[in-house]
């Protein structure tokens, strides 16, 4: 892979489109999603919102360690027919699927967290049959499944290579992947033109989708972050450069949270203020509303969940769970109006995971 270290923020506080049946991508391009990264004294919080124009359908899953996947197949269909990637969870995992083809978001047990987002100059340039394949909706949950860092698991991801998965009469699934981990260190990976590009630094804090990365941080230079007050100047709407640029400018201004609570109520309000609402006059651009918000304290392994249709926010604890091979699969639907709160104990077992 093709490495770029640059340090673009410095602060006391060092500080996912997401993967859907890709047979439901609209013609035009899908600008959707927000990771935000909050790595300071009290811990590592990273905050995700998800945009669609419809249900995504979300499952929270637990997974054990030990589970056998099959990089090859989407939906229980075979998709990188030479030399797939074929591999065993060494970790257990607590993360966001989407209509039950991959994981777009979420963490595993040593404090590895992993977000797709919708990228649309993505290539991942022609197959390269010397190295495993692995279909682009399980690069996330393969990174979780086998990291325990973000070093590692670029070092890991050196090794194999995403397939763009075409569907629908052509329609690709076009994603770039944000890493972090519980010692509060960031990437972000494109492929671009055929060709990997990392982005590794802890200060690489938020990612949103068009355009390339390399572009969203000389947004930063618009910003002026020395003299913050109510009359700076922000952009305001709802495209992935305004809400990269909003972002980027509250989570280095607002004070360090020094709790906990403090740090996912945080993250939470600015998770909140780069969403889009429901009915806003977007959606023939490409531009959606807001389905659902989460939350992943990389410490403690909590993974707090708002669905924007509810009034409620759920969280569960990944450490009371059995992680054990060959402990059963876990799945809570969220979309549930009459949840709330902490919901570790109302997680149901499934026979099988469904990738």
């Amino acid at each position: 892979m093709k490495k770029t270290f640059c340090k673009v923020l410095s602060s006391s506080i060092a500080i996912a489109t997401a993967i859907v049946p890709f047979s439901l991508f609209p013609a035009f391009n899908a600008e959707a999603c927000t990771r935000l990264l909050w790595n300071n004294k009290v811990g590592v919080v990273v905050g995700r919102t998800t945009d669609w124009p419809a249900t995504t359908e979300p499952v929270i899953n637990v997974f054990p360690r030990g589970i056998s996947r099959n990089g090859g197949q989407l939906d229980h269909k075979t998709v990188v027919a030479k030399n797939p990637l074929k591999w065993t969870s060494k970790y257990g995992s607590m993360v966001t699927t989407m209509f039950g083809v991959g994981t777009v978001d979420g963490f595993n047990e040593r404090g590895l967290g992993a977000h797709l987002l919708y990228l649309t100059s993505t290539d991942f340039g022609t197959r390269d049959t010397s190295k495993p394949g692995l279909q682009a909706a399980l690069w996330a949950q393969y990174a979780l499944d086998s990291a325990a860092t973000v070093s590692e698991a670029l070092m890991l991801l050196d090794k194999i290579q995403p397939v763009m998965v075409e569907v629908n009469g052509g329609t690709k699934a076009t994603v770039h992947l944000a890493l972090e981990d519980a010692a509060g260190d960031s990437a972000i990976v494109e492929y671009i033109n055929g060709k990997a590009v990392v982005y590794h630094n802890p200060d690489y804090r938020v990612v949103t989708n068009d355009p390339s990365y390399d572009k969203q941080l000389a947004l930063l230079k618009k910003l002026d972050f020395s003299n913050a007050s109510r009359e700076t100047p922000l952009p305001g709407n709802v495209s992935p450069t305004d809400r990269f640029q909003r972002a980027s400018y509250y989570l280095r201004t607002i004070p360090e949270p020094k709790t906990d609570h403090e740090a996912v109520s945080t993250m939470l309000s600015v998770a909140r203020n780069v969403s889009v609402p429901f009915g806003a006059p977007y959606k023939d651009s490409g531009q959606y509303n807001t389905e659902y918000r989460t939350v992943s304290n990389l410490a403690k392994k909590r993974y707090y969940f708002e669905m924007t249709t509810s009034l409620n926010v759920v969280w569960a604890d990944l450490n009371k769970f059995n992680l054990a091979k060959g402990a059963p699969v876990m799945f809570l639907k969220p979309d549930n109006f009459n949840l709330s709160g902490d919901v570790t104990a109302k997680f149901q077992k499934v026979k099988q995971a469904s990738f």
